[in-house]
């Protein structure tokens, strides 16, 4: 079953990370490296991706056939997804396990959701 583990950050989380010694900062990167390896080697891992800075969003809406955009820095927002990784495991308690191996679940949300087909329930 896939499931897609949304990672979320907040400004307090980005301001630690910028002020985090590079060696420290290099630590935490070479855990997320493992992480991949481990999923990647136990077949788990479909994709993740880190997201670029909040600021840099640009959002899409269509109104009256015209399509309208709006570029950040949005209103100050407590969270933001900073992330994700699509899964393919087992149940969702594998999923969950694996998300609370995400260094941001001690500082952020985590969340599990289960991916579902186009034309139904099935997942």
């Amino acid at each position: 079953m896939k499931y897609v583990v949304l990672i979320y950050g907040n400004p307090e989380s980005r301001t630690a990370w910028a002020g985090m010694p590079e060696e420290q900062r290099a630590a935490g990167l070479a855990y997320y490296q493992q992480l991949n390896d481990d999923l990647d080697a136990s077949g788990e891992r479909v994709v993740s991706e880190r997201l670029a800075d909040v600021s840099l969003t640009k959002q899409v809406s269509v109104q009256n056939e015209r399509t309208i955009t709006t570029d950040g820095p949005f209103a100050e927002v407590k969270e933001f997804l900073a992330g994700f990784y699509l899964l393919d495991c087992e149940s969702l308690d594998r999923a969950v396990e694996i998300a609370a191996r995400i260094p941001e679940a001690r500082f952020a949300k985590v969340e599990v959701r289960p991916v579902m087909g186009l034309h139904g329930d099935e997942m």
